[in-house]
């Protein structure tokens, strides 16, 4: 082999170290299987029905705070002045108006909703609390739609387990975040059988470490288990 050839080689071995390895097979279906899941399974996990607009005023019943404790959630989350977040399944905004308070004016939300109807109920509320930080976005469900490497925190409340394209929908996330930005899932613990919601609607730890090993650009930092239903599990981008 000719020298300059094998340094081609070499150099781009990392880059393709990096890429996303599609699982084998990539998603199976199953004729018996939960009936609140869609009988497609990624990585052994039945994926969820997606909640419809027509449910949304269930983010914002008016237990959510207590029960969820998302006052902790975007504590922990650490959020710096002029942050850009993609809030993922933003849904009505319950999470976003939130994250709004703690990157400032000098900030960006955006939020990404796969329902046109979401969307238009997400900035009637945004309208409602004045804030002007929160930019609609219509992705698809295997693309946010999302500009490359435009966001430093990504988030997914209750979210990622209901993804028609898991696999697809993450490998175009991370092409919307920043080298070194965080992508969080925040997930009922299904290993805890006291949390009142239906088993396709919780992830375990190891189910989401798992099927995260399908992206190599993503490297596992912490689990944050203070919140009473939920863990945040997040990940960086290398």
């Amino acid at each position: 082999m000719k020298p300059r050839l094998w340094l081609l080689l070499l150099l781009a071995a990392p880059i393709a170290a990096a890429r996303a390895e599609e699982p084998i097979p990539l998603y199976e279906t199953r004729t018996e299987h939960d009936g609140h899941g869609i009988g497609k399974f990624f990585m052994g996990r039945e994926i969820a029905h997606v909640m419809g607009h027509q449910a949304a005023d269930w983010l914002e019943r008016p237990q959510r705070e207590d029960e969820e404790r998302t006052d902790l959630l975007v504590e922990a989350l650490e959020l710096r002045e002029g942050e850009a977040v993609a809030d993922i399944g933003c849904g009505s905004g319950f999470i976003s108006r939130k994250i709004a308070r703690k990157i400032g004016k000098t900030g960006v939300i955006h939020g990404v909703e796969i329902q046109q109807e979401m969307l238009d109920l997400l900035m009637k509320r945004m309208a409602h609390f004045k804030i002007e930080t929160v930019r609609p976005v219509l992705g698809t469900n295997t693309d946010p739609k999302l500009p490359p490497g435009s966001c430093d925190t990504m988030i997914m409340v209750d979210v990622y387990h209901e993804f028609d394209f898991p696999f697809e929908m993450i490998r175009n996330m991370l092409s919307g975040l920043k080298t070194g930005g965080r992508m969080v899932f925040v997930e009922y613990r299904k290993e805890d059988p006291a949390v009142p919601i239906k088993e396709v609607h919780k992830m375990s730890e190891v189910q989401v470490k798992k099927e995260m090993t399908a992206h190599p650009q993503l490297a596992y930092v912490e689990t944050i288990g203070t919140l009473p239903r939920q863990h945040m599990i997040v990940f960086r981008k290398k």
